[in-house]
């Protein structure tokens, strides 16, 4: 099977959507651990109970996303970085660039061809993700709450797509594409060594 190869462009854009996509798993697993509203609700009550103050839940609940509203805005601004970044990632491939690859190639292999379909399946959620995301954050009020009721299922394909992606990488690192994560992290050789000539 021929070595893939990773140009420096296609290496910035895949690492910052990766950080990006990781920063964005922690604000989700904070606000549904540490940050719940309902979490920390419980907290300001347990804390205002020692000091004979008393709130009603809804009160404790409307403290309790203020709280962790500075952390939630950077869910909302990451969510702005993805859009920007995949925006760049689509319209890369019309300057020859990182180019969509079809999946029904005759010349693929059938591991390569569901390797295409996934690619595919997961920058269609990701759209859904996004376009949802905005509407939240731009759309009318009537539709925050289905819009909602689809964003937050997002976290399962993003962890799914992680887990068959870093499962992928190792059964290639050790089998045909011996050598493939020094690839994506620094080129190939012959881009190394071009490098450390003109260093």
């Amino acid at each position: 099977m021929e070595m893939t190869k990773y140009s420096k462009i296609y290496r910035i854009i895949h690492w910052v959507i990766a950080v990006t996509f990781m920063l964005l798993l922690i604000t989700i697993f904070l606000r549904l651990t540490w940050l719940n509203k309902y979490h920390v609700a419980t907290i300001i009550q347990g804390y205002l109970s020692d000091t004979d103050q008393f709130l009603t839940q809804e009160q404790l609940i409307a403290l309790a996303k203020k709280i962790r509203q500075p952390m939630w805005n950077w869910h909302i601004y990451l969510g702005y970085i993805l859009v920007g970044l995949f925006s760049i990632r689509f319209i890369l491939p019309t300057f020859g660039h990182m180019k969509f690859q079809n999946p029904y190639d005759k010349n693929l292999t059938l591991k390569e061809k569901f390797q295409k379909w996934l690619y595919l399946i997961f920058y269609l959620f990701v759209i859904v993700s996004l376009t949802t995301g905005l509407i939240i954050e731009f759309g009318p009020k009537e539709l925050k709450k289905p819009m909602e009721e689809i964003h937050v299922l997002g976290i399962y394909y993003l962890i799914g797509y992680i887990l068959l992606h870093l499962t992928g990488i190792f059964i290639a690192e050790f089998t045909d594409q011996k050598g493939i994560i020094s690839r994506i992290v620094s080129g190939s050789k012959k881009e190394n060594k071009k490098f450390l000539e003109t260093d």
